[in-house]
């Protein structure tokens, strides 16, 4: 029964925290600079990671597969701008989702924004519907398109 308990307890103590996915960052700061540098847009997922069902999924079925982190890597820099219910953010980073939710406009999960390194969005989209894959996603985003305000400041 201990074991049960203390098994119960670590689970709970790492989940409350947990980092972002490999690949993205909470950062928001640190994720401009880096798109400047890589001369890339920035992709802002909005995303309640711990009980939004359609977030889950979307991270199951585009986000963790091979064909969207490869279109990811060449395109934007990720970042995870998460509202969970059953973990504590930092106060820092609490502010900051709170911040970039009301500047873009996020009022539903997942809502993914694709912006330039100014800020200036260059493509909004929100929900997503199981099953749809990561080729179908890409394309709705923009495809290849997305990075077109990084090109145009290159």
């Amino acid at each position: 029964m201990k074991a049960i308990l203390l098994s119960a307890l670590l689970v709970t103590i790492a989940s409350a925290h947990a980092a972002p996915p490999s690949g993205w960052t909470d950062d928001y700061a640190k994720a401009v600079e880096k798109a400047k540098t890589e001369k890339k847009n920035l992709l802002l997922d909005f995303t309640g990671s711990d009980w939004c069902g359609y977030c889950v999924a979307l991270e199951k079925e585009v986000f963790s597969t091979p064909q969207f982190r490869s279109w990811a890597k060449k395109n934007v820099v990720l970042v995870q701008v998460d509202f969970p219910k059953g973990r504590q953010l930092s106060k820092k980073v609490k502010a900051q989702n709170d911040e970039l939710k009301a500047k873009y406009g996020a009022s539903g999960y997942p809502t993914i924004v694709i912006t330039d390194t100014d800020g200036k969005v260059v493509t909004k989209k929100s929900g997503y519907s199981p099953g749809s894959g990561a080729k179908a996603y890409i394309a709705a985003l923009g495809g290849t398109t997305a990075t077109a305000g990084a090109e145009a400041s290159r």
